[in-house]
């Protein structure tokens, strides 16, 4: 790369546990030094711009019937406020990848499903309506807000009730064989659907965490049930629909046994062919090689996070919680993740409603008392990514000398390079941003995440 490309200012945006409460703070211009070599007694973070990894689709979080109501519910100022700050795209965090259940979840207002009679496998009283009341509202008020198209996972927690062995939704139990293929009509049923509202959908996950039997929404799957439910009603349904175009997603569970499940339905060619990747959850322990594992061995296939959230309440001013999100993100990026699926966009101030009591943190909380805000510091974790690093991005090489300095890197389409580096640790670090020939040296102080922006660093 010709030395005139190379970028002489670096714009630089941080959040510290210690600055007084400022998030996403834009700090003075950091000046690339090329007119002689980088120090040698610093540790550094290097960036390689030409050696390029995995695209990227885009950041974003989920629509819920929770979130949706506790947004109806706020005035219309906060309202908006909630919309401009995760998806307007030079404004906000320009979420652009989200995902939505099918039927209900712990985190509607109670159990429901969109084709509720008995014995209906034509689906003929199969209905949305349900959806109309909050949930669609709350899509069609971010896709105004938003300057990109809203990309939307749909997942189910749980098939109707009467397709299931144990008869209820929640509890786990299975689907019914003689109901496979009404319930793979189902996802006809409801992308056709929500099409017809002007919302299309991006892709399906088969189930939404197939080894958890929960006292919520919840149903069993195998990955040999997984592998034949996809092979043999789910992936043809979808083809003799005219809807092969839209990308199945399976597992959508934790790390933990991601690589038995995909090694289960990746070797069956039949199922694999309509198969776009595997989704997964931060729950239970990291496995972040696990991520690793699967991309070296089916390269071809995509990863994608597709739920990941503080258990067990708000977490009201926890700095921990925004630490867990940038760590993850900052590994499952580095591993060939393309895009970054958050949990509930917005809760209530206990972390509700959840109809099982299941409470759970969001970024943003809302104050059902006062309809007041309440941004966690997660949100802006959140934001030193997806408020930098570009739906169509590609990732890119880049490394620390330090352990104690986490970072990833990409390369945006207008050529920018935004590298996020995080410190969990109690003290200040003091290190060289190296590109190529380039330098300049920063500080990132303790318990803090930054990013910095570089233009011009490479083409398209």
């Amino acid at each position: 790369m010709p030395h005139s490309a190379t970028p002489t200012l670096v714009q630089h945006y941080l959040t510290a546990k210690d600055s007084g409460g400022q998030h996403l703070a834009v700090q003075p211009n950091l000046a690339m030094d090329r007119s002689k070599p980088a120090p040698l007694d610093l540790p550094h973070v290097l960036v390689n711009p030409d050696r390029k990894f995995q695209g990227l689709l885009g950041f974003g979080a989920a629509f819920t019937e929770a979130a949706a109501t506790v947004w109806k519910a706020l005035p219309q100022e906060k309202a908006e406020q909630v919309l401009r700050d995760y998806f307007h795209p030079i404004q906000g965090h320009g979420y652009s990848l989200c995902r939505v259940h099918m039927n209900s979840c712990d985190f509607a207002l109670g159990n429901y499903a969109h084709a509720d009679m008995p014995g209906d496998v034509d689906l003929k009283h199969f209905t949305i309506d349900r959806d109309r009341e909050a949930l669609l509202p709350f899509i069609k008020a971010a896709q105004k807000v938003s300057a990109r198209p809203l990309q939307l996972l749909v997942s189910p927690w749980s098939p109707p009730a009467w397709m299931k062995s144990n008869g209820t939704m929640n509890n786990g139990g299975k689907l019914l064989p003689e109901y496979a293929a009404a319930w793979a009509q189902c996802f006809v049923r409801f992308i056709r659907a929500y099409e017809a509202e002007g919302v299309p959908v991006w892709g399906v996950s088969v189930q939404n965490e197939p080894m958890a039997t929960q006292r919520w929404d919840s149903c069993i799957y195998t990955a040999e049930e997984e592998r034949d439910f996809v092979r043999d009603h789910l992936g043809p349904a979808l083809q003799n629909a005219g809807l092969g175009h839209i990308n199945i997603v399976i597992w959508d569970h934790n790390r933990d046994l991601m690589v038995e499940r995909v090694s289960v339905v990746y070797s069956d060619p039949q199922a694999a062919q309509y198969v776009w990747g595997c989704g997964f959850h931060w729950y239970g322990e990291d496995h972040f090689d696990h991520v690793q594992l699967v991309h070296d061995a089916w390269p071809d296939k995509a990863l994608l996070f597709t739920e990941g959230c503080q258990e067990g309440g708000p977490h009201h001013g926890s700095w921990a919680l925004g630490e867990r999100y940038g760590r993850s993100m900052i590994n499952d990026l580095n591993r060939w993740t393309t895009g970054w699926i958050d949990w509930n966009l917005l809760l209530n101030e206990t972390g509700g409603p959840n109809h099982v009591g299941n409470l759970c943190s969001a970024p943003i909380l809302a104050d059902g008392a006062t309809g007041n805000l309440l941004h966690q510091n997660s949100f802006a974790y959140i934001g030193h990514f997806s408020r930098f690093i570009q739906p169509g991005a590609r990732r890119v090489l880049c490394a620390a000398s330090i352990h104690d300095l986490e970072t990833t890197a990409f390369v945006n389409p207008d050529g920018s390079a935004a590298v996020v580096v995080m410190n969990r640790t109690e003290k200040t670090l003091t290190f060289t941003l190296r590109l190529k020939d380039s330098h300049c040296a920063t500080e990132l102080p303790a318990r803090a995440i930054a990013t910095y922006v570089l233009a011009g660093c490479a083409a398209p």
